[in-house]
């Protein structure tokens, strides 16, 4: 069963990688694995098929055989928090469905990104139609902020008209639009929802305004240095040596910035785990030339960045 309240959801989330076969579809069990190793490693949580595991490069079927196979790998679904949004309301309905009876912790649900300026009546429109055609009292629906991907932002008059016409089932919001202000405007706005950052570098600021953490792509590189930074929070709140870790992590989301993210992420894990296949992305992303790969490497070394 879902969480009954938004704040049992918090904390350090990975916005897990897809690792692919040589088919180009999800390699489950090193998918298992990777789940493994996140949350063993720092990680609270894990956010399984967001943007940065390429969700929208595969079909239903293997999004949700991808889901199945990481509960049945072990993987507890109260630390699960899956991406279940869509171009296509059927299949987002479908998604949600299965993730929901599933019993994950949430539902991540980016808005529906082909049309673009829908406006907010078509935007609420289409979120309420999702919940009531899944029609589950255990829906915890996290709104997916991401408008330099999706080019559909939300707004906050969305947010509030949502909250109020589903009260209980929209549980949270992820904010990957990169804007602290946003985030922090989010929080005052909205105190029982569960705000997280998308991003590592802005988690010690949106703690200390009251959010819940952060879905980051970043924890599957650096997911030691983020929980030793959350957990340090969570003993002794916002001191120096919290302002440090931040520092740290900062730093090394920089480095891994630098670089298209997916595929430089995906290539550091390959080295790790000795499996330089592991590096493949879905088109139509593309791999690092093998020049950029040895180069982005050698400055994870300099850096002292260390997968354990």
């Amino acid at each position: 069963m879902a969480p009954s309240h938004p704040q049992h959801i918090k904390g350090v989330f990975a916005a897990a990688l897809t690792l692919l076969d040589a088919d180009l579809a999800p390699d489950i069990p090193a998918c298992v694995a990777h789940c493994r190793w996140l949350l063993a490693n720092g990680c609270d949580g894990i956010g399984l098929l967001g943007t940065t595991g390429e969700a929208p490069s595969f079909s239903v079927g293997q999004r949700l055989g991808l889901l199945d196979a990481t509960l049945e790998g072990g993987i507890a679904k109260h630390r699960l928090m899956v991406g279940t949004g869509a171009a296509a309301l059927a299949d987002a309905v479908e998604l949600t469905g299965h993730a929901v009876s599933s019993g994950v912790a949430g539902c991540l649900v980016v808005p529906p990104f082909y049309f673009k300026n829908i406006g907010d009546e078509g935007l609420f429109a289409w979120y309420a139609a999702l919940i009531e055609r899944v029609g589950e009292a255990d829906l915890r629906l996290i709104l997916y902020h991401f408008p330099q991907m999706s080019a559909v932002p939300i707004p906050h008059k969305v947010i509030a008209r949502l909250v109020a016409a589903f009260p209980g089932t929209i549980a949270g919001l992820k904010d990957s639009s990169g804007d602290l202000d946003n985030m922090l405007g989010l929080i005052e706005a909205f105190p029982g929802l569960a705000i997280f950052s998308g991003t590592e570098r802005y988690l010690l600021a949106v703690l200390e305004a009251g959010g819940a953490g952060c879905i980051t792509a970043g924890a599957n590189v650096t997911s030691r240095e983020i929980g030793r930074l959350y957990a340090h929070w969570r003993e002794f709140g916002g001191d120096p040596e919290a302002g440090a870790l931040q520092q740290r992590v900062t730093a090394l989301r920089d480095l891994i910035e630098g670089v298209p993210m997916i595929a430089a992420m995906k290539v550091l894990v390959a080295r790790h785990r000795g499996q330089a296949g592991l590096a493949r992305v879905a088109p139509p992303l593309a791999g690092l030339a093998d020049a950029d790969a040895s180069a982005f490497l050698a400055r994870v070394d300099e850096a002292g960045l260390i997968l354990p």
